[in-house]
C-alpha cells in the first residue's frame, strides 16, 4: 500500500515514508488497535460521522485514549490529497493516525465480474463484537485459503450460520425479499451496510448457508468495495451466475448519495 499523506496527533503532517508507532505500542506488541477504513468522493469523506462514532466505540471496547483531535488530522490529510482516496484512521495505546492512500486499482472490473466465495467455518470471540480491530490476522488467513482454492473470497460460517466475508457483510435476495445477517459476534455493523439497511427492507437475522446458496442474487457492501455482486459460493452459481439487477441499483444509490 502506497500512502499518500499522513498526519500524526501532536505532529501534524509528517513524512509518508516516517515511522509513527513506536516499537513498544500495544498496537504492535498485541494487535490491539481501532480503526476505520473511509472511501473519500471529491474531497469528501463519506458517511465520515458514522465512522467516527464506530471508532469512539472500538476505542472504548478496547480501552485506549481517546480520539480528540482526530477531526483535525482528517482535515490536515485530505488537504494533502487526490479528491479521490482511501481515508485510514488509527487510533493505538499511544497515537492517533490518519493516512491517505489510493483506491484500489481493479473494482469496477471485479464489479462487472462478481464475486466468487468459498465457505470457512469459523466462530469469532465475542467480547469484542461491534468494535473494528487491526486483528485481521483469521480474517486474511481464511482469504488466503480462498484464493488457493481458486475463489475471490472468504464466507465465515459458524455452525451452519452465515457470518459476513473477510472485510465486508454479505446481503441476499430471495424473491423480493433481502436478508442479510444480524449484527452479533462475527458480523460487523458495517457502515455501508447502516445504509443499505436504511435504502432496503431488509431482513436481519440467524440464517443457514444453503438459503444464501439458494438465492437470486448476493452481493456484499464494504466501505471501499461499495456494493459488490457475488456470483458464485464454493464454485455452485448464485441465480444465474452473474451480477444481479439489486446489487446495480444498490451501487448507484451509494454513488447518489456520496454525491450529495
Amino acid at each position: 500500500m502506497t500512502l499518500l499523506a499522513v498526519a500524526v496527533a501532536g505532529r501534524g503532517l509528517v513524512d509518508p515514508a516516517e515511522p509513527v508507532f513506536r516499537a513498544d505500542d500495544e498496537a504492535l506488541l498485541r494487535g490491539g488497535a481501532a480503526f476505520e477504513t473511509v472511501r473519500t468522493y471529491d474531497g469528501r469523506p463519506f458517511l465520515l460521522d458514522r465512522h467516527l462514532a464506530r471508532l469512539r466505540f472500538s476505542i472504548e471496547a478496547l480501552a485506549l485514549p481517546d480520539a480528540a483531535g482526530v477531526e483535525e488530522l482528517v482535515e490536515l490529510v485530505l488537504g494533502a490529497a487526490p479528491p479521490d482516496h482511501v481515508l485510514r484512521l488509527y487510533r493505538t495505546e499511544r497515537a492517533l493516525v490518519a493516512t491517505v492512500a489510493p483506491l484500489p486499482e481493479g473494482l469496477e472490473d471485479l464489479r462487472a465480474r462478481g464475486l466468487s466465495l468459498r465457505a470457512v467455518d469459523g466462530a469469532p470471540a465475542s467480547l469484542l463484537a461491534g468494535a473494528k480491530t487491526t486483528s485481521y490476522d483469521q480474517a486474511f488467513a481464511a482469504r488466503r485459503a480462498a484464493e488457493r482454492a481458486g475463489a475471490d473470497d472468504a464466507l465465515f460460517v459458524a455452525g451452519g450460520t452465515v457470518l459476513e466475508t473477510a472485510t465486508a457483510n454479505i446481503w441476499w435476495r430471495r424473491g423480493e425479499e433481502v436478508f442479510t445477517p444480524a449484527v452479533q459476534a462475527g458480523v460487523l455493523p458495517g457502515v455501508t451496510r447502516g445504509l443499505v439497511c436504511e435504502l432496503t427492507d431488509a431482513r436481519e437475522g440467524d440464517f443457514a448457508l444453503a438459503e444464501l446458496a439458494g438465492a437470486a442474487e448476493a452481493f456484499t457492501t464494504s466501505s471501499i468495495r461499495e456494493v459488490m455482486p457475488v456470483v458464485s459460493l464454493d464454485g455452485r452459481p448464485i441465480g444465474t451466475g452473474a451480477p444481479g439487477p439489486l446489487a446495480a441499483r444498490l451501487q448507484a444509490a451509494v454513488r447518489l448519495r456520496s454525491r450529495r
